[in-house]
């Protein structure tokens, strides 16, 4: 078995992050892998109370989640990142700390999220009730080069999880089982974007 890494997924709330990251951790416990998955909600609820939302206070938050990550992975488990991680220096600043990393971003257009936001919560933000909603009332950055671009809005949860699995898979982060979820073609795709990106040679 190959070394452990993170898939750290970004996007907007209701972005899909933590359902499609459910299905890819179920893909790899299925191959033996030990997985965790650590949703940045939780994480400030029962450890980083401390922490506001000012830049410095989500930086902070996110680089912790990224200590934790390492360690994880120093003792041989995959670590599953689910936050909305609005900053890109910060994760970036991750993506460095920890090594091993893979980007999965959530996009999905705003009309979208607001149609999945059974709580309310995007339209209260979207009228200044609720502060500090990044893509409705508060930045997010997109990243530049993520190694996966999931257009949730496009696909559905088993399609997303899919792409991810295959991408790992060609780079190499876990090992191929046939057969594939994707064409050759579709495969020779995803294998041309992580090359044109820097991923692979």
């Amino acid at each position: 078995m190959k070394d452990a890494f993170t898939i750290w997924f970004t996007g907007p709330t209701r972005s899909g992050k933590s359902a499609i990251g459910e299905w890819v951790a179920q893909l790899l416990r299925a191959r033996q892998y030990h997985v965790e998955i650590i949703d940045s909600g939780r994480i400030r609820k029962q450890i980083n109370r401390d922490l506001g939302f000012t830049k410095a206070e989500i930086t902070t938050n996110i680089l912790r989640i990224g200590y934790d990550c390492k360690i994880l992975n120093r003792n041989g488990v995959v670590a599953i990142v689910v936050a909305v991680s609005p900053f890109r220096e910060a994760r970036d600043a991750v993506r460095e700390q920890v090594g091993e990393f893979i980007e999965v971003y959530c996009d999905c257009p705003v009309e979208e999220l607001m149609k999945r936001d059974t709580s309310g919560l995007l339209q209260q933000a979207k009228e200044g009730g609720v502060q500090n909603v990044a893509g409705i009332n508060a930045p997010y950055e997109e990243p530049f080069k993520p190694e996966v671009h999931l257009r949730t809005s496009e696909m559905t949860i088993e399609e997303a999880a899919n792409l991810v699995i295959t991408t790992l898979e060609l780079l190499e982060k876990v090992d191929r089982i046939e057969p594939s979820a994707y064409t050759p073609e579709e495969e020779e795709m995803i294998r041309k974007r992580l090359t044109d990106l820097g991923y692979l040679e």
